[in-house]
């Protein structure tokens, strides 16, 4: 009779602690988003330009590449900086993503405007906060 009594309790701790974990596992999913689902949302517009907007003639790539190498060349931004989007098509050149301070974004969209060829610059940078 203990043994049955003993493997009933056991039994039903079990399932409780596998019930909570698969509530926990649930909320967990839910309760926290990824951090750049707003930004996913809001480059399915296609007025925003996304990499895939990047124009494949030899002088935009050029031009991209150049700004790219720029910008990673310089130790003083952060990590975020040297990752933003630099999408350039016909010489205009798109500025994307976030950054740490109104100064880098200067800095990212002065380094952009030395590159030759470069026609404009739309800088739609954006401080993190």
């Amino acid at each position: 009779m203990k043994i049955i009594v003993v493997l009933l309790l056991s039994t039903a701790l079990l399932v409780g602690c596998s019930k909570n974990r698969t509530e926990d596992k649930q909320v967990s999913q839910t309760a926290v988003e990824p951090d750049n689902s707003g930004r996913n949302v809001r480059d399915r517009n296609d007025q925003n330009k996304t990499a895939g907007d990047q124009s494949e003639n030899e002088a935009d790539r050029t031009i991209t590449q150049n700004i790219r190498q720029a910008v990673t060349a310089d130790d003083s931004l952060s990590t975020n900086a040297k990752n933003v989007k630099i999408i350039t098509n016909d010489g205009t050149v798109t500025l994307r993503g976030p950054v740490k301070s109104e100064k880098e974004k200067a800095e990212i969209e002065a380094k952009a405007k030395q590159v030759a060829g470069v026609k404009r610059v739309d800088n739609q940078l954006e401080v993190a906060s």
